[in-house]
């Protein structure tokens, strides 16, 4: 990925994709406009852009579809737009994977300050490996590979992590047994979204329970402190 890659505008409103790409190319970013998602999946196949700014709500294929065929197909950053959707579909749009959200209309400067936000967490991942070698840390029933982001069973068994699960890990398995609250979680795994952020957190955090814990109903490897936050403890108890 390079800054040449362009952002991907997805919106069937016409006067609000051309605003957002105008916007944008002030700016000094390259822009492909879609209508649909069918565009998308046409430019996807042609081209990997650098980060997709997508309205939840479009006609024939909704956002939410979208989003799982992007994660399904790599970790490219995903902002989405919504007007109309309800606070679960943002949740789970972020469940899905996405890296931010905001609310249409959206205020052109806050939206540049996403997008550079976002591509900035984005970079970092994907920046050169360390050459140091494959730190495992283990999380529960399984092992968190800080290289490769993704968990493993002792078997060898891989299972695969979003951006947001693996950061929201790393946080905890680097502050073992402190109790860390939503806002130092979000400052740890570097992912200051938007309001409701904080009811997404949980959602995450009971996704990564069914992953981590041995018994995901009673979580005893990350707890929650109730009016504080969460606790993590890396061996079950």
């Amino acid at each position: 990925m390079s800054e040449t890659d362009p952002i991907a505008v997805v919106d069937d409103e016409p006067a609000a994709r051309e605003m957002i790409g105008d916007y944008l190319k002030l700016h000094g970013f390259p822009v492909a406009l879609c209508e649909d998602g069918r565009a998308l999946r046409r430019l996807l196949g042609e081209t990997r852009p650098r980060l997709v700014i997508l309205d939840l709500n479009m006609p024939e294929e909704d956002g939410l579809s979208l989003i799982r065929h992007i994660r399904a197909s790599g970790d490219l950053p995903v902002i989405m737009l919504t007007a109309t959707a309800s606070p679960i579909d943002r949740v789970v749009g972020l469940e899905l994977g996405a890296d931010d959200y905001l609310a249409k209309p959206c205020e052109m400067r806050e939206l540049l300050a996403r997008v550079r936000s976002v591509l900035r967490r984005s970079a970092s991942r994907t920046a050169m490996p360390s050459p140091e070698p494959r730190s495992e840390i283990k999380v529960g029933t399984k092992w968190l590979d800080l290289e490769q982001r993704i968990l493993r069973e002792e078997d060898g068994t891989e299972h695969p992590l979003t951006t947001s699960e693996f950061s929201l890990l790393k946080a905890f398995a680097e502050n073992p047994r402190r109790v860390l609250s939503r806002e130092r979680l979000l400052d740890l795994a570097q992912a200051r979204d938007a309001e409701a952020f904080d009811r997404a957190i949980d959602v995450r955090i009971t996704r990564i329970r069914r992953k981590i814990e041995p018994d995901p109903a009673h979580p005893t490897v990350i707890r929650t402190v109730r009016g504080a936050g969460y606790v993590f403890s890396p061996e079950p108890k």
